[in-house]
């Protein structure tokens, strides 16, 4: 089972670079090994922290990209004025070492005892534990009913597209893209707003239960709009994220 949320138990460990897939220009999924980790569960996050040679040191939390029971991989998006995301882009190379302190949090978290339908809205790298809860469903053979809402802000930018794509129906996938789109684009466009969740979510009847996450504006408009379509505050988590 997953380690507390309380960061004041949890200790530091070394991790070493297991491997680095670019997802896109400016995104990059990094394969960690971490010989004492305690096992997470789909939607937490963890801790890393970067010491030079100074001493100087940075820490940086990072939603997991992978599911329960897989190797723990975290998805980084370059900021260009960024601290930290420009080395782990950039600079970090298999083999290399940080410390990692987790898993950490228990809200934002999915299993199939929860239930659904699911609901999963994401902003940009939000789409980062929202793609660990949807492996965890097919790795853990649920049959809950799932929807995502993928906005980016062009087809280039999307992470994680070929996998995305390979869940044909067995969860419905749509993108938004918010500055261009290709010339036969036939998915959405602009912002999410209440007329593309007219199209997308779930009945209120049917007591989905909505994770969102993104950019705090992002998520903060996207809940609004959910609860004022009748869902229930309790079910719908938020998970929002800031410079790195």
């Amino acid at each position: 089972m997953a380690g507390t949320a309380v960061r004041g138990r949890l200790s530091w460990q070394v991790a070493t670079v297991a491997a680095v897939i670019e997802e896109t220009d400016s995104v990059r999924t990094i394969a960690l090994d971490l010989p004492d980790w305690p096992g997470h569960r789909a939607g937490q996050h963890l801790d890393i922290r970067l010491t030079a040679e100074d001493g100087y040191s940075a820490e940086r939390s990072y939603s997991i990209a992978s599911a329960d029971g897989e190797p723990v991989n975290i998805t980084v998006e370059r900021l260009e004025d960024g601290e930290v995301s420009p080395y782990l882009t950039q600079e970090l190379r298999p083999g290399d070492q940080m410390e990692v302190r987790g898993p950490i949090g228990n809200w934002f978290t999915w299993g199939p005892h929860d239930g659904g339908p699911l609901l999963l809205i994401a902003g940009g790298s939000g789409v980062v534990p929202l793609r660990a809860i949807l492996r965890h469903r097919q790795r853990s053979r649920s049959s809950v009913p799932v929807r995502l809402l993928y906005s980016s802000r062009s087809l280039a930018d999307v992470i994680y597209r070929e996998e995305l794509d390979q869940y044909g129906r067995s969860a419905e996938v749509n993108y938004t893209l918010t500055r261009s789109q290709p010339p036969d684009w036939g998915g959405f466009s602009g912002r999410v707003d209440d007329a593309m969740l007219a199209r997308v979510a779930w009945p209120a009847s049917q007591r989905p239960l909505a994770f969102i996450c993104g950019p705090t504006p992002f998520v903060e408009a996207v809940a609004e709009l959910l609860v004022a379509r009748h869902y229930l505050s309790g079910r719908v988590k938020t998970e929002r994220f800031g410079g790195a």
